[in-house]
C-alpha cells in the first residue's frame, strides 16, 4: 500500500514538473527578443513592420519566437524553406495577436509551395457532392495545416498598402477557427459584445455584396462577397493595409476590428 502511495506520488509529481516546464518554456520564449539581423530583415521584408509602434515590438518577437518553436514548416514540391520565410510568415501571423490573449494553440504544421498550388475543392447539393481542381495562394484548414504559396506570401508582403496579404488572409481563418468554426465569428475580446460584432459584420457584408454585384469600388476586395468567413479575412487584410481606407468606407466594422484584435493601425507611423 505504501509502495503504491509513493508511486502515484512521484507520477502525478512528474506531471506536475513536466506541466511547468512547459509554461516556464513559453514564458522564456515569450520574453526573448529576435536577433538584430533578423529584425532588419523583417522590416525589410514587411514595411508594415516600419510603423509599428515600438511598445508592440517585444511582445511581437517574443511571440514570433514562440510561433517559430511550435510550429514545423515543411517545403512542397522541392522549396526549400529558408529562415527569411519562416521568420516572413511567422512575423504576419503574430501581427494579428500581437497585443491580445489569442494564440494558435492548435497549429503545428505551416506547409509552403514555391508558388500557386492545385487543391480539390468541394461543393455540396444535398446527397451529391461535386469536386473541382482549383489553383489556390492559400488555404487554412480547421486546426492547420494553414498552406501557403511562397511566391504570393512574399509579394503581399512587400506591398503593404493594396489590401491584398495572402499570410494575413489565411491567419485570419485560423484566428476565426478559434471560436470551434469558421463563420466570421471568431472569439471576442473581453469586454466585446458578439451581438454588436454579428450586427455590425452581418450588415457589411451585404452591403459589400450589393455593391460587388452592381460593380462599384470597394476598399475591401471583391473576394470577400464569397460569404461571411471570406469577408471576415478580407477585413483583416484591409485593417492592416489599408486601414484609413477602411474606417472610411466600414466605421463599424473598423471598430469591431480594433477591439477585437486590440491594435489601431490608423495610428501607426
Amino acid at each position: 500500500m505504501t509502495f503504491l502511495l509513493l508511486a502515484a506520488i512521484f507520477v502525478s509529481g512528474f506531471f506536475v514538473y513536466r506541466a511547468w516546464q512547459r509554461r516556464q518554456h513559453r514564458a522564456d520564449l515569450l520574453d526573448s527578443l529576435l536577433h538584430p539581423h533578423e529584425k532588419r530583415m523583417l522590416k525589410a521584408q514587411i514595411p508594415i513592420l516600419q510603423r509599428l509602434p515600438a511598445a508592440l515590438w517585444d511582445p511581437l518577437e517574443g511571440k514570433i519566437n514562440l510561433f517559430l518553436d511550435q510550429v514545423r514548416f515543411i517545403g512542397c514540391n522541392g522549396l526549400e524553406v529558408t529562415e527569411e520565410m519562416e521568420l516572413s510568415i511567422a512575423a504576419q501571423a503574430c501581427l494579428l495577436v500581437v497585443n491580445s490573449d489569442a494564440w494558435y494553440d492548435n497549429l503545428t504544421t505551416v506547409m509552403i509551395y514555391p508558388g500557386a498550388f492545385k487543391s480539390l475543392r468541394k461543393d455540396y447539393d444535398g446527397y451529391v457532392v461535386t469536386e473541382e481542381e482549383v489553383i489556390r495562394s492559400g488555404e487554412s484548414w480547421s486546426r492547420g495545416p494553414v498552406i501557403l504559396s511562397w511566391e504570393d506570401s512574399h509579394r503581399g508582403a512587400l506591398n503593404a498598402q493594396d489590401g491584398h496579404n495572402v499570410v494575413l488572409h489565411e491567419f485570419a481563418h485560423q484566428l476565426d477557427d478559434m471560436s470551434g468554426h469558421t463563420d466570421g465569428g471568431p472569439m471576442m475580446a473581453e469586454g466585446q459584445s458578439f451581438e454588436t460584432w454579428s450586427r455590425v459584420i452581418r450588415t457589411a457584408f451585404e452591403r459589400h455584396k450589393a455593391n460587388v454585384e452592381h460593380g462599384r469600388k470597394t476598399a475591401l476586395d471583391a473576394y470577400g462577397a464569397t460569404n461571411h468567413q471570406e469577408f471576415f479575412a478580407v477585413a483583416v487584410e484591409t485593417f492592416f493595409e489599408k486601414p484609413s481606407a477602411l474606417h472610411a468606407e466600414e466605421p463599424e466594422v473598423y471598430a469591431e476590428l480594433v477591439k477585437l484584435l486590440q491594435v489601431d493601425p490608423r495610428v501607426w507611423r
